[in-house]
């Protein structure tokens, strides 16, 4: 079976035959979730389901989910299953059913449905779980005595629900085997392969250590599909299944390496296959190269590759076309129908950022080319943890690639001073999650949130919940902050890229500043709040005060947003989609794709095109209706947000249609005016455009007004009359600049006639070594030149020196008899310019340098002199 029948026929044998809600991958991208960087388990995306805190559509749930880990990096390629990508098959049961389903149900499927020999299957239990125990003695044609008991088998991570888990093993034969006479389950060899893991969550353990029953007992169980895939296509690895391999003849034909030839090169082969794949799954699901967060780990995995790609021998750019053969491998597959619909755009990103690390690759070599002499020259042969740390943070150089130079030239890293410097920045991250972890969803399973309501008119309601660091609290007192569920809300929650409605909540004895509003998985709505004076409870009633000033700027800010995209399409192209947006009260921030900038002039024709859509007036139409019908009338969807099967559709008849559950304006006209403020590059092919709408529109264009009235007065014309007179003024400013430059070019060939008088004869070489009076460097240079032309195996020395900014400038100029002769004007100026504190290089025949030493420029030339002598051959 293929990697994409095997996943449609344990998805279909738990929708169809086992009743289970069928449910399409998550995002990588985590949802609701700040304590994740990705998606890395099956069961990451219903967290909030197994805690019971939100009800799941249905008790049980199937998905087929596509994750990323990369803890184990290093290990992909040496071993026969770690990737940093895989999907994981799963069946979920929350509170539903439970252990005599679930082993039955798994035994069911690999033994009828995949047809594995049942004498080649064991399972794994607890000790202590003889439930367990019993049910897998009870499956029809399992060998009671392949049961092994494990204490390693029981799930916790610290206190909260827990329990013992079973997982099921194949035997692939004693010549899979490390051949010791103990080998057997839970062996660290290849011959028993886990393929199945049930975990029965069936505890809550308590901080002192006391596991009580969970009243609702739930099912997480998982089956990685590269896994089972590598058992039913017969191969001693994942890498060789039909998921993985096709890349790796991709990248053997690119490099002329041969798979199998050499345990060495299969290594990166095999790197490079599953990085390729994890780098265009990432970029599909909306992840992009960055310096930070889940960017950041795309840009190390595509990094990896590329300079596996180089110890292979490639040297040209390669990964574009590894993406063809992602591409091909999940052309059938249903969840990554976007794979197809975004393959150009995925190779622009991962070709543009591949560039770019080439010049990275080149630049970090050079640097720690740099770093190694220095270490050197100090007596040392270990290049210190702070150096390899910022070639590594700063300039994207791999760490493994900075210690594998290091080897080569008889030196190491000080790996331990580099995982200090790597955990404070562990550190860092961590407490910017914490930060985030301020309003972590609490336990709602005892509200009633099915009757809590929406309802833009309402003025008052009551407080249903209040937590706190994702505990729920009883009461607030003044300057708490917190989250805060009302059992009626105006308030429009954050969502595609608005943020929530701003307010006050006001009761008998105090006021609450309700800074935004936000939506729990089950389309709860939550307000971030922060008690400015009094303090509130779980029952009081409020007086609801939404900021309608606010309010109605972010719906101008969102409308205009979606003006603008239509716009884009219809000047800059149909290329254009949205890659991401971000609507408040102050501004619109527009992110699309576009492989280049937006020129000035189309800029200016966008702009104007919604200033003239905004000038008609028309009414913005909202209507609900199914997803098919509102694709098929045109209307514009964003690329991985999910959508039900009802959709709401906000409309600008005759110039706009998009799929949007935010807040939009009445009339368009309301927006009152539009203004483009920046457009910039943000990403490998994404573009970032800035702008204000309503009265931050008037008072910018206010602003710019004021300035050109200023100008005109300064300028003591009229304001239509600035641009001829700023013409005028600078084309005298021009003419003045061209006569001081005559000036200084007469005032240097005397300075340079006058320096004709200072030659010395120092061995070969006939030096003048002066400090002058120069304008800036090229004054000095253009000084040194005329000197040297008018000398025979002549070397100039020059030092300029500014007295008010304390700074130095040093140029040496050797003639070609003088390079001849032995002279180097880089190792002179070099030496020299340390005497004023600074440094510089360049060619045996001409070198600058630079300095902040004043005090020092006449020991700089006469150490250039000293020098100039050590050099005469």
């Amino acid at each position: 079976m293929s990697g994409n029948e095997l996943r449609e026929a344990y998805l279909q044998f738990f929708a169809e035959k086992k009743g289970h809600l069928r449910l399409p991958s998550a995002s990588l991208i985590p949802e609701n979730d700040p304590t994740l960087l990705m998606v890395g388990a099956g069961m990451a995306p219903f967290k909030a389901y197994f805690t019971g805190k939100v009800k799941p559509p249905r008790g049980r749930i199937t998905t087929s989910q596509r994750c990323v880990r990369t803890g184990d990096i290093e290990n992909v390629g040496r071993t026969a299953r770690h990737q940093t990508y895989f999907e994981m098959l799963g069946n979920f049961s929350f509170g539903d059913y439970f252990k005599k389903e679930a082993i039955p149900w798994s035994w069911e499927f690999l033994t009828e449905v995949l047809e594995l020999p049942k004498d080649k299957l064991w399972a794994s239990i607890y000790p202590k779980d003889t439930e367990a125990e019993e049910l897998w003695k009870a499956q029809p044609g399992f060998d009671p005595t392949h049961i092994v008991k494990l204490e390693d088998n029981f799930w916790e991570i610290g206190p909260g629900p827990c329990g013992p888990d079973t997982e099921i093993f194949i035997d692939l034969g004693e010549e899979r085997g490390c051949g010791s006479p103990t080998c057997g389950v839970g062996c660290d060899c290849d011959r028993y392969l886990e393929i199945w893991n049930n975990v029965f969550t069936q505890f809550d353990r308590t901080e002192e250590g006391t596991y009580n029953d969970l009243e609702h007992k739930n099912i997480d169980t998982g089956m990685g599909l590269e896994r089972i895939a590598s058992v039913m296509q017969g191969v001693k690895n994942n890498f060789e299944t039909d998921l993985l391999f096709p890349i790796i003849e991709y990248a053997s034909k690119v490099s002329g390496v041969q798979y199998g030839a050499d345990a060495e090169t299969d290594i990166s082969l095999k790197v490079i296959a599953d990085h390729a794949r994890s780098m265009t799954i990432m970029i599909m699901d909306g992840i992009l190269p960055s310096n930070e967060g889940r960017g950041y780990v795309l840009r190390r995995i595509l990094r990896r590759a590329v300079r596996h790609g180089r110890m292979l021998g490639i040297k040209d750019k390669f990964l574009e076309g590894a993406v063809d053969a992602v591409c091909d491998i999940y052309a059938d597959a249903s969840d990554f129908e976007a794979l197809g619909q975004k393959k150009e755009y995925i190779k622009k990103v991962i070709a543009l950022e591949e560039d770019r690390f080439s010049a990275t690759l080149e630049q970090g070599i050079e640097l720690l080319d740099g770093y190694m002499a220095e270490t050197k020259a100090a007596g040392s042969k270990v290049l210190s943890g702070e150096l390899g740390f910022k070639l590594y943070d700063t300039f994207g150089f791999p760490w493994e690639l900075t210690e594998e130079i290091l080897h080569e030239n008889d030196m190491e890293l000080d790996k331990e001073a580099f995982d200090k410097e790597m955990q404070a920045q562990r550190d860092r991250a961590r407490a910017a999650r914490a930060e985030n972890e301020r309003y972590a969803i609490p336990d709602l399973q005892g509200i009633d949130t099915a009757a809590l309501k929406v309802d833009l008119s309402a003025r008052e309601g009551k407080v249903v919940a209040i937590w706190k660091d994702g505990a729920l609290v009883d009461e607030l007192q003044d300057g708490d902050e917190a989250g805060i569920i009302l059992d009626v809300t105006p308030f429009y929650a954050e969502g595609g890229g608005q943020v929530g409605d701003k307010g006050v909540l006001v009761t008998e004895f105090g006021r609450i500043q309700a800074v935004n509003a936000k939506k729990l998985p089950d389309g709860t709505v939550y307000h971030e709040c922060y008690v400015e004076e009094g303090q509130l409870k779980v029952g009081d009633k409020v007086e609801i005060k939404v900021d309608q000033n606010v309010k109605l700027a972010s719906a101008r800010n969102h409308t205009a947003t979606h003006l603008l995209q239509a716009a884009l399409k219809r000047v800059v192209g149909q290329q254009v989609n949205q890659a991401g947006s971000s609507v408040n009260a102050d501004r619109l921030r527009f992110d699309f794709t576009n492989f280049e900038p937006v020129s000035a002039q189309q800029l200016a024709d966008v702009e104007e095109l919604v200033n003239r859509e905004i000038l008609k007036g028309t009414d913005v139409v909202i209507e609900h209706m199914s997803k098919d019908e509102a694709t098929g009338k045109g209307a514009m969807a964003l690329f991985g947000e999910k959508y039900g099967d009802v959709v709401r559709v906000v409309s600008v008849p005759g110039f706009s249609m998009e799929l949007c559950g935010g807040s939009h304006v009445t009339n368009v006209g309301q927006i009152g005016l539009f203004k483009i403020i920046s457009e910039t590059g943000v990403a490998a092919g994404v573009r970032r455009i800035e702008a204000i709408t309503g009265q931050a529109a008037l008072d910018y264009a206010f602003g710019k007004m004021k300035v050109v009235a200023e100008a005109a007065a300064r300028l003591k014309c009229h304001e239509e009359d600035v641009i001829a007179r700023v013409d005028d003024v600078l084309a005298q400013s021009k003419d003045m600049q061209q006569q001081l430059a005559a000036i200084h070019a007469e005032q240097a060939k005397a300075d340079a006639a006058a320096l004709g008088d200072r030659v010395q004869s120092v061995g070969a070489f006939s030096v003048i070594a002066a400090r002058v009076a120069a304008n800036d460097m090229d004054d000095l240079r253009s000084m040194a030149d005329m000197t040297c032309d008018k000398l025979d195996t002549g070397v100039v020395v020059l030092a300029a020196v500014n007295e008010a900014e304390g700074k130095v400038s040093l140029v040496v100029k050797a003639s070609k008899a003088a390079v001849a002769a032995g002279a180097h004007a880089g190792k002179v100026i070099k030496e020299a310019a340390r005497l004023v504190g600074g440094g510089g290089g360049g060619r045996p025949d001409m070198a600058q340098a630079g300095g902040k030493n004043p005090a020092g420029a006449e020991d700089a030339l006469a150490k250039a002199v000293e020098i100039l002598a050590s050099q005469s051959k």
